[in-house]
């Protein structure tokens, strides 16, 4: 990255000792060949084979959704461009966010959202919390991003065998209590678990995920008359740990 701008630096003032030291024509082509070379070193920390999308901003649900899963076509495709991570992009940004997404994920170390998607600084507000469970510090949180950030999408993103789909697979079938407060995750979870019954954990995975969509999409005050009003779409989706795709779920 150094090595680009450095380049891009010395064709540049190459290019104006040239244009000071010609005929005027020659200088109105240096001016040319400079504005050219900037516009292209602007670009030069571009990585992939497609261009990065402009930076977060406003933009419907709809729109939304479509960046992230285009970003995590290209992260499954090995295709990463890691956009926006750039020292500009943070300084652009110590100012204020503006996130066009809110992410409510598992705590899992192998699905982090921005990596999974393949976004960059200020695109995604995450709330994560194993078993991508909601309580009230995590609704706060949602709520804060949709009424305060504007975020028009909230997306809930499960993923196959989650650990704490598990445990509440387990504690449920034995009758038994769940070590401190991995208890508390195991309730969260009972309801996708007794609504499985009889049925494999990624049945249960998918149920937990629709179970925290209604619970968002039925919050009162804010998230419920955004919901309403139009102004916020709440999706469910999972993360396959063995292909790296996200799968949108459809209505229940």
């Amino acid at each position: 990255m150094s090595s680009d701008h450095e380049r891009c630096q010395n064709a540049g003032m190459r290019t104006r000792l040239r244009s000071s030291s010609s005929a005027p024509a020659l200088l109105a082509l240096g001016l040319v060949a400079l504005l050219s070379l900037l516009a292209s070193c602007a670009g030069s920390g571009t990585r992939g084979d497609a261009p990065v999308p402009a930076a977060a901003g406003p933009a419907t649900s709809a729109e939304a959704l479509q960046r992230l899963v285009e970003g995590n076509e290209r992260f499954a495709a090995g295709r990463s461009q890691h956009p926006r991570q750039t020292p500009d992009t943070r300084a652009d940004l110590a100012a204020g966010q503006r996130p066009f997404a809110v992410i409510v994920s598992c705590s899992d170390s192998r699905v982090g959202p921005e990596v999974i998607f393949d976004q960059g600084l200020g695109d995604l507000f995450v709330v994560r919390v194993a078993g991508n469970v909601v309580d009230d510090h995590a609704l706060g949180s949602v709520e804060y991003a949709a009424e305060h950030l504007h975020a028009p999408l909230v997306v809930v993103l499960g993923h196959s065998r989650c650990g704490a789909v598990a445990a509440a697979r387990d504690t449920v079938a034995s009758g038994g209590q769940a070590e401190g407060h991995v208890q508390s995750l195991v309730e969260a979870i009972r309801p996708a678990v007794e609504a499985t019954a009889g049925q494999d954990a990624e049945a249960t995975c998918r149920a937990n995920v629709q179970h925290v969509v209604a619970t968002l999409r039925a919050s009162q005050p804010l998230l419920a008359h955004l919901v309403e009003g139009g102004a916020l779409q709440v999706v469910g989706a999972t993360y396959d740990l063995d292909t790296g795709h996200v799968t949108v779920l459809g209505e229940r």
